[in-house]
Parts: C-alpha cells; structure tokens; sequence
C-alpha cells in the first residue's frame, strides 16, 4: 500500500517556518524561543559572530585556539589545485601536514572577520540630487566618503552594504588575516563523492571539508572566539544555526523583476556560462598545467550552472510565483490605500516595469562592451581611468574612484596572485571574448569595430598579451606611482586596447545608469521604505554576501513517495560504492570511486558513523563552508549544500521540503583519527580549552 505526498507530510513532526538570513542585529529571538523552546542571547551572538569567516566565495570559522580553520573542500579547491604539481597532486591524494612545519601557505587567500556595522541610511538618503540619476550618483558617493573616514579611522577593511533593496546602508567592518597554511584536504574523489551528479540532492556522501591556519607573525594565530567541537552530536528535532555569508537572493524583487528574470536575464546567464565553460574546457585540454590553472573555475562554472537552472526552475514553478504575486498584490493595495505611502511609492512597480523593458534594449552591449574575459585589459581599464577620474572633483567621479574606492583598487592590484599568471590563458580567453563580440553584435559594430581594426581576433590578443607587461607586480606600482605622465608615457599593448574600450563603456554606462540603473535603485528604494512603514524589520533583507544566521532543525522530508531519512551514514557510503560496481568498476571514473586509502582503512571504520544530515535552515550560495552550531554554541557539521529543492530559494522559501546539507562532525572526526591517521588534529579539536 502506497502512502500520498500528503499522508507523508502529515507524517512528519510539526513543520516549523524557519526561514531568514538573519543580520545578527535583528534576529527573531521571540520567534526562535516560540517555536524551539530556547533563543540565544547577546553573549552567543557574539561568540558565534567572531568565530566566523568569510572566504572568497564562501565561509568559514575558527575552529581551536590555535587558529585552525574550518570550511569546504569546494571552498578552497581552486586554491589547492594552484598548490598541486604532477609529482604532488593534493586533489587527487589529498594532503595532511604531519606538524606545523608542513603546513602549506596559500598565496592571495585573505580571510575575513566582521568586527563592527555601522548604519548609514540616514546620511546616505541625505544625499542631495534632483533626478533618479544624479540621486543614485550622489548616494554612491556619500557611501563612498563615508567608508573612507571609517577606514581612515580604524585601519581596518571597510564595505558599503545595502539592504532591503536600498532601505538601509550600513559599513561593515574587517579584520583580515593574509597569511593561511592549508592543514588537511580529503581527496577530491571523497569530497565530492558522486559529482555532479550528487550535486545539489540528497541523500548524500560527501566529505567536503579542509582545515587552514591563520598565522600572524609566523606563528599560529590565537582567536578569542572558536567554536568547540560537539561531544556529542545530533539527533532529529534538534535545533541547529548556521552563520555564514550567503551570497545572493532575490526575494524582495518585484513580480515584474522575477517574470524579467524568468523569461530573458537568467536564461542569458546560462547561456554566458555555458560558453565560458566551453572557453575554459578547450584550454585545460591542452595539458596537466593547463588544466591545473582553470580547474577551480571550471568547477565553479559546472556548481554555477547546475545551481542556475535550479534558480529558473523556481521562476517557473506556478505555485511559488502566485506566493509573489500576492505579496505583492496585498502590499500594493495596502500602499494604495494610504496617502502618504501612495504619494512615496504608488507608481514605482511601473517604473521598475518600464526600467526592465530598457535594460532588454540594452542587453546585447552591456554584455559585450567589457574587459571580453580578459585580466589585464580590466586592469588596463583602471589604470587608464585613474588619472581622468583623479582630476576631477569626488562629486562628478564615478563611485568606485573615490579616495577610498582608489586605495582599494590598488591594494587589489598589487595583491600577491592565488593562481598563477599565465600569457597563453590570457591570448585565449581574450581571443574568444572577441569572437563573441563580433558574433553577437556583428563585425560593423562600432565597438567591434575599433578594437579589432580589421585584424583576427587572435592577432589582436596576442598583440595585446605579448605586448604588455601589466601582469608584472613592479610595472603595476610604477605607472601607479607616476600617474598621468607615466601612463601617457607607456607604450603599453593592452593600455592601447583599453584606451579603445573606455569611451565606449563610459557612454553606455551613463546610459544604462540614467534608463536602468538610476530607476531601479530609486524605485526599489521607495518600495522598501513603504514596506518599512507597513512591517518594519519583521522580514530579513535579501543575501548581500555578509554575514548572516539562519535557524531550523535537523529534519526529514517526503519526496518521491516516501520520507527521506535525516541521516546519512558511513555504511552508506560504501553501499554506494558497491552500488556502482565497487573497487573495479569505480577506479577509472570521476564520481563514485573511493581512494585507496578509504578501502585499506574500512574495516576500522565505525560505519554507523553519521556522515552527512539535513535541516531546515535556510542558506544559499555563499553560505558553503558555514558551521553547524547548537544551542551550546558548539559545532555539529559543515554546511556544503542544499538539496535540489532549494534552489527555488534564490526567490522564495519552501520550508516543507528545502534542506540545508552538511557534514556530520562526528565524520570528520572518525576520518581524521582512523583514515588519515591525524590524532594531533584529533586532539587539537577535541582539546578542552
């Protein structure tokens, strides 16, 4: 006898409504405390707040007193791989420093801790201007003075984050850490068990984590806060937290931007990506090296794709968009029916309708007229730039060349490289980029025009590549230091280039500010502070890539007629393994196979080991590496993932069926004191400190 969705759902412990990515100034505690029975406190926020870190793309978090760090394998994958040689492979056998001595420094990997937020709205929404355009301009610019005077005061990293689709600015505020040594990494095989195929569903088998070391004047770093390793470990119902910087999501959009994105913008996003991975793919096939530059990225482009077709899937699921449709019906009635807020807002929806109708208008150039995929022509676009932009008053600057947008732009271009330059990747990304220009806006395009001169486009890269030397650290701080005279002095090849696509970019970004930029942010603007008024700070803004904390349990789920387990095991694992064929049918592929290593030390391993779990919480994109903490503050498992049902989260949240996945503690644990023989790092997180 088969069971309905529905008598499965009713099977279920009560569902709670766990969604939010929480700011940690504003979580709902009397919401946590009403449905889990407890809520932390200011003491715990904090804790967790400055155990956590953000990594390029993702998360992380102090994990021992001496600085260990913990995150995901796919977090830092590129990284290894720039780390890896033919004769020292770390993603295929995996890495473990014996002592600290062995710890492997990671060029470029900066690490990143929020220490203070500041809001800004008020100054910010002071800013004076008389049109949608010359008031965003202004905005941007007074966000941008305001992030020097806090940088210049506290010497620390200072960003501009805007919430609520433009209802409140606030300066976040880091500490960085520039010298990480890579620990411990699992073997790619085990860390991403099953590929892409696994991707993104559950049930799921992955050990997808790395430990790093934060050192600070050579020695190990030693945090005030981490977090300690779970004694013991979770059960179904717990409740669960992860902090992390989710990066991305669109939920407070208007159904006009969601139908846009439906229908034209993610499809194109998918397309772009498409071909970049093909661009990518046709130059790793030229040797081991090769593959080793533009591995991490491929990967990227392969988790992107999947993730973004996910993200369509929601825009085209009826039910979810219904949900926005009457959200925004009863927030608009509601606008309507008040004078106030119908004289602030009432014909915004419109005006964001007609704002997308020109970005369309727009579209082909706005993804054509750029650096083309090419490094050093979006460095030569800078330099180019900063002598015009440095002449004139802050106020008629673009943004980003402000005082302080000027020393971040050239603490960005001196920065140490994390993967190596390499000229023939240059020629061959920019070579393809301007193929695809001349595809999509055809040979007699002006800008197409101008940059090839009536040369092939690899002619005109090699000339540009061979002919520069931009990707040189020392020449980068000469032209830098010697401004105007000594970059109208340089006979650099790509400065030549980038002197070509300034005009052209500078004349459709006006335009795309003044029809599409300038309405959208206004209108945007507007609606949020009208939401304000009717919810205030009852809702979470959209993921900005900054730091958040989502709340939810260790739940099941029903899909496909029956109920998914909330557990993993070890057992599971192997099952998998043998599944596909075990030892002989799985050496020679990419997904399900199992290292040696694994298969020599099965019979130690305790199988009914927890492995991976599932619970309510509510992340997305950027939130990979996030710990896993309980109610003690203490860490329970590692998210990496969500399954294939999340991904309608980008828009809107399904709490009956959308599951964060994560790796058990109590895995890393077992895998760390009985395959990789590592009882110092064993004992470095268990250490009661």
């Amino acid at each position: 006898m088969r069971l309905t969705t529905l008598a499965l759902l009713l099977a279920l412990p009560a569902l709670r409504a766990d969604e939010g990515m929480w700011t940690f100034d504003n979580l709902p505690t009397k919401k946590i405390q009403a449905q889990h029975g407890w809520a932390p406190d200011g003491a715990w926020l904090e804790h967790v707040r400055l155990s956590s870190l953000r990594f390029p793309g993702g998360s992380g978090s102090f994990v021992s007193r001496d600085g260990l760090v913990l995150t995901n394998h796919h977090v830092v994958r590129g990284l290894v791989l720039g780390l890896s040689t033919r004769e020292r492979d770390l993603l295929k056998n995996g890495f473990v420093a014996a002592d600290r001595a062995q710890e492997l420094k990671v060029p470029g990997l900066e690490l990143m801790q929020l220490v203070d937020a500041q809001d800004i709205t008020a100054r910010v929404g002071a800013a004076p201007g008389r049109t949608e355009t010359e008031r965003f301009r202004a905005r941007e610019l007074e966000s941008q003075k305001a992030r020097e005077e806090l940088r210049a005061k506290t010497g620390l990293t200072v960003e501009i984050v805007t919430l609520y689709q433009g209802g409140e600015t606030w300066l976040y505020v880091y500490r960085k850490f520039k010298d990480v040594r890579l620990v411990m990494v699992p073997e790619v095989s085990v860390a991403r068990f099953g590929g892409d195929f696994d991707n993104f569903t559950y049930p799921r088998h992955h050990l997808d984590c790395a430990l790093l070391r934060v050192y600070e004047k050579d020695k190990p770093y030693q945090p005030e806060h981490f977090l300690r390793w779970t004694q013991g470990g979770l059960k179904q119902g717990d409740l669960t937290f992860t902090s992390g910087h989710p990066g991305s999501t669109s939920r407070l959009w208007t159904l006009a931007q969601m139908r846009h994105a439906r229908d034209h913008a993610t499809p194109r996003q998918i397309r772009t990506m498409e071909r970049r991975r093909a661009v990518l793919e046709a130059f790793a096939a030229r040797s081991f090296e090769a593959r080793t530059l533009v591995g991490g990225q491929i990967y990227g482009i392969d988790n992107g794709l999947k993730a973004t077709r996910g993200y369509l899937a929601g825009l085209k699921d009826a039910e979810g968009m219904k949900q926005v449709e009457a959200a925004e019906a009863k927030l608009r009635a509601e606008v309507m029916a008040d004078p106030k807020l119908r004289a602030e807002a009432g014909g915004s929806w419109k005006k964001i309708e007609q704002a997308l109708a020109r970005s369309e208008a727009l579209a082909k150039e706005n993804l054509m007229i750029n650096a083309r995929g090419s490094e050093l022509l979006g460095t030569a676009l800078n330099l180019v730039r900063v002598p015009v932009e440095r002449a004139k008053a802050e106020k008629d600057r673009l943004p980003e060349f402000s005082e302080g947008g000027l020393k971040a732009m050239q603490e960005r271009m001196l920065k140490p490289r994390s993967i190596p330059y390499n000229a023939e990747l240059e020629i061959h990304l920019l070579t393809e980029g301007l193929k695809e220009a001349r595809e999509t806006l055809g040979a007699k395009h002006p800008f197409v025009a101008a940059l090839l001169r009536g040369q092939a486009p690899e002619a005109v890269a090699r000339l540009a590549v061979e002919g520069s030397r931009l990707q040189d650290p020392a020449e980068l701080k000469r032209l830098l230091e010697g401004g105007a005279q000594a970059l109208a002095a340089s006979d650099d090849a790509m400065l030549k280039l980038a002197r070509i696509l300034d005009p052209f970019q500078r004349a459709l970004r006006k335009k795309t500010e003044e029809q599409v930029e300038g309405p959208l942010k206004e209108h945007a603007t507007r609606i949020a502070r009208v939401r304000f008024a009717r919810y205030g700070k009852a809702t979470y803004p959209d993921a900005t890539f900054t730091l958040r904390l989502s709340y939810g349990a260790v739940e099941p789920y029903a899909a496909n007629g029956t109920l998914v387990q909330p557990f993993t095991t070890m057992h599971g694992l192997l099952d998998r393994f043998e599944g596909w064929g075990g030892q002989g049918a799985n050496q020679g592929r990419d997904t399900w196979r199992l290292p040696e290593r694994w298969l020599a030390k099965r019979s130690a391993l305790d199988l009914a080991t927890p492995y991976n779990f599932i619970t309510s919480n509510d992340i997305i994109g950027g939130n990979s590496g996030s710990p896993v903490v309980d109610r003690k503050g203490e860490l329970v498992g590692l998210a990496f993932d969500g399954n294939i049902e999340s991904l309608s989260g980008r828009y809107f949240y399904e709490g009956r069926t959308n599951r964060t996945v994560s790796v058990d503690a109590r895995a890393i644990l077992e895998a760390l004191a009985k395959v990789y023989e590592a009882p110092h790092l064993v004992a470095e997180l268990t250490a009661k400190q």
